[in-house]
């Protein structure tokens, strides 16, 4: 047989969706893999294999974080995050691939120097806000690193429309600090869940700084942190390693949806 043609390369790399039982509070969530381009240019999805369980995520390691993925156009593995989901409960879940089309791979080198936004105090230029609704689609980037996860948010921040991102002045119990015009988000790239007392530390400093705010989890959210956050409207999001935010919360989804509020509205930190 003869090499695929590109047609039959797009078609093997749309994306699937499975759906993904959670074992700690069974909750079902349908799971599209994320497609990544080849060097080649052609899109390229790891298959999933639904019939199988998915993992939980107790512990991280390098080598364990990375699928290896063959292009269906050109041939060429390419080393990509391995398919996860954030369970709102705060699991993480790791999704089973098909065994034959993508197997465990190095881990690639982390960057050397990723773009820092805000990471040394100083500001992004202004970009011009787009209306909700008018925004492009969100470009992502893999994570690899903890200052991945800090550059994803803050590029999510700027694509919801807010501007003058920056280092936040205080900083966090835990993770990193952003800060911009009407908005103070905390950005927490370790492996623990967020507990009650990280959301309700974020919101009483945003309070002081009449700022709405917004929490970024790589591992999740305790179901006291996801209460917690809900009673006071804070918008949590999970941070998957493809660099795609994903929601959790209605605050959140309603953020996603409309984008920054309008100039000249009054921020608030809680509720309203």
């Amino acid at each position: 047989m003869g090499a695929p043609s590109r047609r039959d390369a797009l078609e093997w790399a749309m994306p699937e969706s499975v759906p993904v039982r959670c074992p700690a509070c069974g909750r079902t969530h349908l799971y599209t893999a994320p497609v990544y381009p080849c060097a080649c240019g052609a899109p390229t999805a790891p298959r999933l294999d639904p019939a199988a369980e998915p993992a939980v995520a107790a512990h991280r390691a390098w080598d364990e974080e990375w699928v290896t993925v063959p292009c269906a156009a050109c041939g060429r593995p390419g080393q990509w995050p391995r398919p996860e989901v954030g369970c709102p409960c705060g699991t993480v879940l790791r999704v089973p691939v098909a065994e034959g089309t993508a197997a465990p791979g190095r881990a690639p080198a982390a960057p050397a120097d990723p773009p820092r936004p805000a990471a040394d105090g100083g500001r992004e230029p202004d970009g011009t806000r787009e209306p909700p609704g008018h925004r492009p689609p969100f470009q992502p980037r893999a994570i690899r690193t903890a200052r991945d996860a800090v550059t994803t948010a803050a590029l999510y921040l700027r694509w919801l429309g807010y501007r003058d991102i920056r280092r936040a002045d205080q900083r966090p119990p835990n993770g990193i600090g952003l800060a911009a015009r009407g908005v103070l988000a905390q950005v927490d790239p370790t492996v623990r869940p967020a507990g009650p007392r990280d959301v309700e530390c974020l919101w009483l400093t945003a309070m002081t700084e009449s700022a709405r705010c917004v929490y970024f989890s790589l591992a999740g959210y305790t179901g006291a942190a996801r209460a917690g956050a809900d009673a006071l409207g804070i918008p949590l999001f999970v941070l998957d390693l493809a660099g795609v935010p994903q929601p959790v919360n209605d605050p959140a989804d309603t953020l996603h949806t409309t984008g920054a509020p309008e100039r000249g509205s009054r921020a608030r930190g809680g509720p309203g």
